[in-house]
């Protein structure tokens, strides 16, 4: 059994302690890569075509915590002309992938508005999947001022 802990050892603890408090944090960002990946498991082999697909975000926010965005899609939402899916992804996000919204043909329209956390200033990309299988893709650069997730 030990005894008390000794003002000269109990010191030095507390230094460790407060040292570790300056040491740099290292946050895992998403890449271009990491985005590519998804956005290729996604499309199930297609290629993203543009055009059919509106992403609608500020090319400028102040605050990265609640970033309104709208994506909204071409489409009848009948037979192969339906959006199976639509996913959101940032390049500069802990994770690439922001939300996925699926939708059926009960849905009526394809258009999403949410508000996203957005880490820092990135690419913003929307890929739309058809129920014919044709991929569809928008993207924007925005210009965050103060990045909203925090790791």
């Amino acid at each position: 059994m030990t005894g008390p802990i000794s003002r000269r050892r109990m010191l030095g603890l507390t230094a460790a302690m407060a040292g570790l408090a300056f040491l740099p944090v290292s946050r895992a960002m998403a890449t271009p890569d990491a985005v590519a990946d998804e956005i290729a498991n996604f499309a199930n082999g297609q290629t993203p075509r543009s055009g059919k697909i509106r992403l609608l975000i500020s090319e400028r926010v102040e605050n990265g915590s609640a970033v309104p965005v709208t994506i909204e899609v071409d489409s009848a939402m009948e037979g192969d002309d339906r959006v199976e899916s639509i996913m959101l992804l940032g390049e500069e996000n802990p994770n690439p992938i922001v939300a996925t919204f699926h939708f059926s043909a009960l849905s009526g329209a394809a258009l999403v508005s949410t508000r996203v956390r957005l880490a820092a200033s990135q690419k913003v990309i929307a890929v739309a999947r058809m129920a014919d299988g044709s991929v569809w893709r928008d993207e924007r650069d925005v210009d965050v001022a103060i990045g909203g997730c925090v790791t």
